[in-house]
């Protein structure tokens, strides 16, 4: 079995391999192909990866053979044949981010990687790349299925389904940690399932992609949330209870996805960001920047070390801005997107169910919709079985006013951004009148999209986003601009 992680010079692609060659799950993966454009970054993370596998295998915790490392920047080299493709690219690197950041600070807004506008000029210049590898993967690996971890991983995804249909799945770690943190408190394993393939623990959790909520967990029948509700003791056990704050938490009657801070309490976040000595980008850029220098030196005797290290003071300072404590220990240890990555690889290859919360068309075949007011095209992030015959979403409750009108404001922003990506691009297969036609389109629609984001709501604002990002991207210019 061949698996290919795109980005895979990023950061946290050792903790996928590490869970890969361990075979928590039982699956054995033959080939792991990492594909990126700095052979640089791709050499070092290689190492990393290489000296963890021996490692995991020294130490019997990795059988032999241990999966083959294939470090590659030919695109097409690296998907061909693939049975599963892992996508997690980062279109701009570590600067872009920084640049996403900074022009919405400048104007008075919020600047967060995925959040806001800053969410919106990632996902602009990173949906022409996306579609162009969904092309590859449908060229070269036709049966085989896609996970996207490429933020902001709800649009991305949708845009992606253009091309490969439901043969690619969105995964976050953000929704299944906050149920299993609530199962935790329960007693009960939330990732159970009975012999007949149903799951045991009933969840109702809803929304898109950093934007959802957890309004009920059932077990044997009975709803244990308004319980957990009105306990002080529990709600503090729960990360985004706390982040939000246990009054709110229970005149919601859910529990959030722990990026609703950023919509909730936006103007406290912005301020925290502003006043920081430097960006959330900022810090990664210099702290990755020096892992990859020193890991990269041929004098470096455990690339291993220093990336366990710099790992750590990552998951450690994470959302560092919506808290007033340091993050406690077990919420740093509390599981990744690559644990999700697997299992989800394990029930569609082998045919075992397995549980998730994933990001699915909310289109159902043979017609309906798991949210009616919603288009069947719009991904959702909601509960699903898998197993060998796919992705199964399951049936959530009705979605309040307010949830709704959140969740279409966003996607409508979204898709606007999807559209000035989908021009853009078409222009640049063009010359003339149409290529300048297009472009112009392309504008438009990326002015439109800055500017409905329910965190700018301004025409003005959504001008300056833009000329701000155009001046800052190269990669957006070029989609924009020619």
């Amino acid at each position: 079995m061949k698996l290919t992680i795109l980005g895979g010079g990023g950061f946290r692609v050792p903790l996928v391999y590490e869970a890969v060659a361990a075979r928590a799950t039982g699956l054995v993966v033959d080939e792991v192909a990492l594909h990126d454009v700095d052979p640089e970054r791709l050499a070092t993370i290689g190492a990393v990866a290489a000296q963890l596998g021996e490692e995991l295998a020294a130490s019997g915790r990795a059988p032999h053979p241990l999966p083959r490392l294939v470090p590659t920047t030919d695109l097409r080299e690296a998907v061909a044949g693939a049975d599963f493709v892992f996508s997690a690219v980062r279109v701009g690197g570590a600067q872009g981010r920084t640049v996403d950041e900074r022009v919405a600070l400048d104007l008075g807004l919020l600047g967060q990687e995925t959040i806001g506008p800053g969410g919106l000029a990632y996902a602009l210049r990173t949906i022409p790349v996306a579609l162009d590898v969904a092309r590859t993967i449908a060229e070269l690996a036709p049966i085989a299925w896609t996970i996207n971890f490429t933020n902001p991983a709800g649009i991305v995804t949708e845009a992606m389904r253009t091309v490969l249909g439901d043969r690619v799945v969105g995964i976050c770690d953000t929704p299944i940690g906050l149920v299993r943190r609530v199962g935790r408190l329960l007693g009960a394993d939330v990732d159970a399932m009975g012999p007949d393939g149903t799951p045991r623990i009933g969840v109702d959790y809803v929304g898109l992609n950093h934007l959802g909520w957890l309004r009920a967990i059932t077990v044997d029948g009975e709803d244990r949330l308004p319980g957990i509700l009105a306990d002080d003791a529990a709600l503090d056990a729960i990360e985004e209870a706390r982040l939000i704050g246990p009054d709110w938490v229970r005149t919601m009657g859910a529990l959030p996805n722990e990026y609703l801070f950023y919509y909730l309490f936006t103007e406290e976040a912005r301020s925290r960001i502003a006043a920081a000595e430097e960006t959330r980008g900022e810090f990664l850029a210099a702290q990755q920047g020096r892992f990859y220098e020193a890991a990269g030196d041929s004098c470096c005797a455990s690339p291993l070390s220093a990336w366990r290290a710099t790992l750590h003071e990552r998951e450690a300072t994470y959302m560092a801005e919506t808290r007033d404590e340091e993050r406690r220990e077990e919420d740093v240890a509390g599981g990744g997107y690559q644990e999700v990555a697997l299992r989800l690889m394990t029930a569609l290859a082998t045919g075992t169910p397995a549980r998730m919360i994933l990001d699915v068309g909310n289109g159902r075949p043979g017609g309906g919709r798991i949210v009616p007011e919603l288009p069947p095209d719009l991904v959702l992030e909601v509960p699903c079985v898998v197993d060998g015959e796919g992705v199964h979403p399951q049936q959530v409750g009705p979605v309040s006013l307010g949830q709704l009108g959140m969740m279409a404001r966003l996607r409508a922003a979204e898709r606007a951004i999807l559209e000035a990506a989908r021009h853009g691009q078409g222009a640049s297969a063009r010359g003339g009148e149409e290529a300048a036609r297009l472009r112009s389109l392309a504008r438009e629609k990326a002015w439109e999209g800055f500017s409905t984001h329910p965190l700018v709501d301004s025409p003005e604002l959504g001008r300056a986003l833009l000329d701000g990002y155009v001046a800052g991207h190269p990669e957006i210019a070029a989609l924009l601009e020619g």
